[in-house]
């Protein structure tokens, strides 16, 4: 999906009356940052096609919008809600930094739980954590009172899902692999909740992680 040129023609339609969230790019031709931005925001654009829209706003060509909306320098990017505006950084982003601005209203995966979520459900016994990484990796450090069942076991292990204390949330390293896992379970009527970016995602949020001995 293409970063879009929007001007105060067609604002409206693009990004108020938006059903995907809108990140918008407040830029100028002239503007050296924003020309290195470029091959960033059209990455982003791929990879969020059908969830999000990227735009571009030319200050210049649409000198009023800008006053409108505050933008003091060039490159500032903006997301847009439901029609409102939510969030904002100015100058030159990297990749990853414009998805975070995105992130919160992004659609989520079935069964997915950001991982502040999952450290509540723990604390209140609802759920059961279910490591499906290798065994040694297992054994040097795991999330709290999580068990072992690895990847490739768990489609032949399914009845030790159902037989746990709390509802099974399953996590790897990044997320990517027990993201596929819950929705090929879900195909067969198996819905299991997975721990969104994994591993690492859980020690970004600064919770606490058993390393035994």
């Amino acid at each position: 999906m293409a970063v879009i040129p929007v001007s105060e023609k067609n604002f409206e339609q693009e990004v108020l009356m938006s059903e995907l969230p809108v990140l918008v790019e407040f830029g100028a031709e002239w503007c050296a940052p924003c020309k290195t931005v470029a091959p960033e925001l059209a990455a982003l654009s791929e990879d969020l096609s059908g969830k999000a829209k990227i735009v571009q706003v030319d200050i210049d060509r649409s000198p009023m919008l800008a006053r409108e909306l505050g933008v003091q320098s060039v490159p500032t990017f903006a997301v847009f809600h439901q029609g409102r505006p939510v969030g904002g950084r100015v100058g030159a982003l990297k990749r990853m930094e414009l998805r975070q601005l995105l992130e919160p209203y992004l659609p989520r995966a079935q069964g997915a739980l950001k991982a502040e979520e999952v450290a509540v459900l723990l604390t209140r016994q609802q759920i059961s954590l279910v490591d499906t990484r290798d065994k040694e990796v297992f054994a040097r450090a795991h999330l709290p009172s999580a068990i072992n069942i690895p990847l490739t076991e768990v489609p032949t292990r399914l009845a030790e899902l159902h037989m746990l204390p709390g509802s099974p949330v399953v996590y790897c390293r990044a997320g990517d692999r027990t993201k596929d896992l819950a929705a090929e379970l879900a195909t067969q009527g198996v819905p299991v909740s997975f721990l969104e970016g994994g591993v690492l995602s859980w020690e970004a949020a600064g919770l606490p992680v058993d390393r035994p001995d």
